[in-house]
Formats: C-alpha cells, sequence, structure tokens
C-alpha cells in the first residue's frame, strides 16, 4: 500500500533529539521531508533530505527555502524546531548573551517563518509549526531567559495565526515539557557567573537531571508534532506528553498562589 503524499515538510534542527525523530516520523506518513542543521551531517538512509542552515543568518535561511523550491516545488510544512537553553540566573547573563539566544530561539523562528510565508500564500495554505515547551506559558526560575523566548513564541504564534489564516495558512504551537534529549548536556551557561547563586542554580541543575530522566521520549512529541501537522481543524496549542498535559491542566485550573507554593516547593526554593 502506497503512502498518501501530504506535501513537502522543512524542519530546522533535525540532525538530533526532537527535529530528528519529527523528520523521521513525518517521512514516514507521507510527506517529502528537508531537514536543516547548521552544520553538514553525513547523508541519511531514512529518505530525509538534510541541509545546512544557520537560522540566525538570514542569507542562510534564504538560501535554504530557494533550495527547497528548486528541488520540491512547494513547502506545505514548516516545523520550526531549532533552539537552544539556557540555565542560571536571569542577571548572570549579559545582554549580548540573551541577544544571542532571542536571536536562535524567536528571530530564527520569525526568519524562517517570513521566508516560507510568501510560497504558502500563493499556493493557498500550509501549515507552520512553532515548537514552544510548557516554560512558554509557566514561570521559570533559572530558566528566565529562555521562558522569555518561549513566552515570546507564543504570543508571536497566537498573533500571527490570526494574519495568516485568511490566506489558507495556520500556526500552531507544540509544548513539551522534559524530554530525554541531549538538552541538558547542551544548555548554556551563564557568562558572569555570580557567586551568590551558586547554591541555587546547582539545586536546579539537579532538579533538571531528574527531570530529564522521567521525561518523555522524543518520539512521543514527534508524534504529536505528526498531529498538529496533520489535524484538519487544528488546535491553537497542543501539550506534548504526560507531564506537559498535567502542567497545562495545573496552569489553567489551580489558584495561582496554590501553583506559586507548589513550584517552589518541587524546586527546593524557600517560601
Amino acid at each position: 500500500m502506497n503512502k498518501a503524499n501530504l506535501g513537502v515538510a522543512l524542519v530546522t534542527g533535525a540532525s538530533s533529539g526532537i527535529g530528528l525523530e519529527t523528520a523521521k516520523a513525518l517521512q514516514k506518513a507521507g510527506y517529502r521531508v528537508f531537514g536543516t542543521s547548521r552544520r553538514a551531517v553525513p547523508e541519511r538512509s531514512d529518505g530525509v533530505t538534510m541541509l545546512t542552515c544557520d537560522v540566525t543568518d538570514e542569507a542562510s535561511v534564504a538560501k535554504l527555502v530557494d533550495d527547497v523550491l528548486a528541488d520540491a516545488g512547494r513547502i506545505d510544512l514548516l516545523v520550526n524546531n531549532a533552539g537552544m537553553g539556557l540555565l542560571g540566573g536571569a542577571e548572570e547573563s549579559s545582554i549580548t548573551q540573551a541577544q544571542a539566544l532571542f536571536d536562535v530561539n524567536v528571530f530564527g523562528v520569525l526568519r524562517m517563518t517570513n521566508a516560507v510565508v510568501p510560497t504558502m500564500r500563493r499556493q493557498g495554505g500550509g501549515r507552520i509549526i512553532n515548537l514552544s515547551s510548557a516554560q512558554g506559558f509557566i514561570p521559570a526560575p533559572y530558566f528566565a531567559l529562555y521562558s522569555s523566548t518561549k513566552h515570546a513564541v507564543e504570543g508571536y504564534s497566537e498573533s500571527i495565526d490570526h494574519e495568516l489564516r485568511a490566506f489558507g495558512i495556520r500556526v500552531v504551537l507544540v509544548e513539551p515539557a522534559y524530554t530525554r534529549t541531549s538538552f541538558e548536556e547542551s544548555l548554556a551557561h551563564p557568562d558572569q557567573l555570580l557567586e551568590i547563586y551558586d547554591p541555587s542554580r546547582a539545586g536546579m541543575k539537579v532538579a533538571v537531571r531528574k527531570a530529564m530522566e522521567k521525561g518523555d521520549t522524543p518520539e512521543v512529541v514527534a508524534k504529536v508534532i505528526l498531529a498538529a501537522a496533520t489535524d484538519p481543524t487544528p488546535k491553537r496549542r497542543y501539550a506534548a506528553g504526560k507531564m506537559a498535559r498535567q502542567v497545562s491542566f495545573l496552569r489553567r485550573f489551580v489558584p495561582a498562589s496554590a501553583f506559586d507554593k507548589s513550584l517552589r516547593k518541587q524546586l527546593g526554593l524557600p517560601d
């Protein structure tokens, strides 16, 4: 039995983790998939075509989209997955470091979206999936800057969805919680460490490690992304994984004071 032809998908940050599993899931479902990485990677045998792209470089983004269109002629789905993390007290990062984080996690999404939207408009439709996080809708001590980038992506995605819906383009959010990837190992560290934060920062690293061990697999998130890509009446946001669903529910229905107290207790922060 032949797979359905679901169109052409472009997945950023597809060399590992959630992006890798998403590219594989989309290809298996019937998309022709182009994945990106910042550096050249070996040719893959799973049917995913890998291209290099730096989402912080407008020329690199433009070349990527031109190359995909030259090869495939269209882009039906964009998955903005490329991103980076940063763990530390907010005041421990310079403005330069904060700007670099936003350049990947927020402006990278804007660059990729701006590059594909004209094509989707001409086609009369398309879908854009932006990878957010549970930290895009809850407080995240010692992840303040990372959380800020995800809050920004949430606001941007909801707003631009209203702008683009008239052209048959939908923009949706996928919100994982902790996922068993190399996220912890690849976390950036503050560029101006302050001794006063050493105990709390170290405690947060331990908490993250424990949460990652219990987290969902990248395949779980990829399955949700596939559902968001193919849902005929897409929702605004999709919680990805058991923990993300639980946190989303609690954030909506638990009083703010109780949520605050529970969060601090779980993270070992004083009242």
